[in-house]
């Protein structure tokens, strides 16, 4: 049981993330993101997924939605770079 009250807390959190990566490629800036939030996040994913690999019954389709929201944070953050350098790029023509 607590393995699907887990799926769903994860599954809860992860429901925005393709939602907020879809923001973040339209949106072409930076603004209004948050950098060391996007690393905490993916901090804690990283964290979560070892605790999941180091347990003693390993569950892989909890570690599956650790993953797949992990990938999600990672596409963010790769957006961030992209945006960020685009930010850079307008403010030397302006």
């Amino acid at each position: 049981m607590s393995e699907i009250l887990e799926i769903i807390m994860v599954v809860s959190f992860g429901a925005s993330w393709p939602l907020n990566v879809m923001k973040s490629y339209r949106a072409r800036t930076t603004k209004g993101k948050s950098l060391a939030f996007l690393v905490l996040i993916f901090f804690g994913y990283i964290c979560g997924i070892i605790s999941k690999l180091t347990a003693e019954h390993f569950k892989w389709y909890v570690l599956f939605f650790y993953v797949l929201n992990l990938i999600m944070v990672g596409t963010d953050l790769l957006l961030y770079w992209r945006n960020y350098q685009l930010d850079k790029k307008a403010e030397q023509k302006a």
